[in-house]
């Protein structure tokens, strides 16, 4: 398969630029990923599509204001970067613009020198690790200083930080949110859990595979990069004893999804876990974790709409777009939403 097998036309202004007022109002498109047939609903609908016994799996990863804007200490010319991945210390993976400006050794200062950053190695792709320098507490900087890493295609300022994460958001980490649960209000979860439907959380922090289109032609080339997943002993717990009840795994976004089926890939039951994931899921794909998914609407092309395509098949899953385009629904992080059951 190409990546050309994966593309669809969406006019620019469906692309969600701001979210809606009340989360849980946007529009849900559910898609039966066995006939193809489509439905449209309201994402507080969801409660409708989930029975008792079944498992809400979210992913609680906190959005860092990872976006810094600084300049190097000798030129002064301004420098972008883009805090990916903590890995180990004070040490940061990061997404530079214009990386040709930054060797071993280059200073950038950030805040009048409130922050520095080092950079200790150079990487392909705009990537270099930089040491942070600085006093006091690291993410107080960042909140100061940092700015939440919007994706390139969201143009206007984003007022409230906090509509950029998730109500339950929680472990600090990721460069992106887990847009997906971004419709799911306090009032919703606890509506979900009367009815007797479980609610789980595991983190898969969100890296660069999140800023990074595809760029092979053929997707069996592609390497996704790797980001670091957690599972608590009691979330395995619940997940197994939903299996063996015969309930549903209903997984919150793609990152949720790659958490659940990279363990259960790893060890064929779901267990306490930690460590790094680069799983890269296309149709083809023979699923052993999730039977449900709520997701958003994904870029063309992307490493996400071929998820998206495993579950509930390309031609499915494209037909399904035609319409929200038709339809006139809202793509992307701060868009609607789709169901597949």
């Amino acid at each position: 398969m190409t990546i050309e097998d994966f593309d669809y036309n969406l006019p620019e202004e469906l692309i969600a630029q701001t979210p809606l007022k009340k989360r849980d109002a946007s529009r849900l498109l559910v898609l039966d990923k066995k006939t193809g047939q489509v439905e449209h609903k309201h994402f507080h609908d969801i409660i409708d599509y989930l029975e008792e016994g079944d498992t809400l799996v979210l992913n609680n990863t906190k959005v860092l204001p990872a976006r810094l804007i600084g300049e190097k200490e000798d030129t002064k010319a301004v420098i972008e970067i883009l805090l990916l991945k903590n890995i180990e210390k004070d040490d940061w993976e990061c997404l530079v613009k214009p990386a040709r400006r930054i060797k071993v050794g280059t200073i950038v200062t950030f805040g009048n020198g409130l922050l520095k950053a080092e950079c200790i190695k150079e990487e392909g792709e705009g990537i270099r690790h930089f040491r942070l320098l600085y006093s006091g507490i690291l993410y107080e900087i960042l909140d100061t200083l940092g700015t939440m890493p919007l994706p390139p295609y969201i143009h206007e300022k984003l007022e409230d930080k906090s509509r950029y994460q998730t109500v339950y958001a929680k472990e600090v980490g990721s460069a992106a949110a887990p847009t997906a649960g971004l419709h799911f209000t306090k009032e919703l979860l606890e509506k979900l859990e009367v009815k007797g439907i479980n609610i789980a959380y595991v983190t898969l922090h969100v890296g660069l595979g999140t800023f990074r289109p595809v760029s092979v032609l053929k997707i069996e080339d592609h390497h996704m990069h790797s980001e670091y997943y957690e599972m608590s002993e009691e979330v395995a717990e619940l997940l197994n004893k939903t299996k063996a009840k015969g309930k549903k795994i209903v997984s919150v976004g793609t990152t949720s999804t790659r958490t659940l089926e990279t363990i259960m890939s790893r060890y064929q039951t779901f267990q306490k876990s930690s460590g790094w994931t680069d799983i890269f899921i296309y149709p083809g794909y023979k699923w052993k974790a999730v039977d449900t998914l709520i997701t958003n609407f994904h870029l063309p092309k992307s490493t996400l709409i071929m998820l998206v395509s495993a579950l509930a098949g390309r031609e499915n899953v494209l037909k399904a777009y035609q319409i929200a385009v038709n339809e006139k629904y809202r793509f992307f992080s701060f868009g609607d939403a789709m169901i597949i059951k």
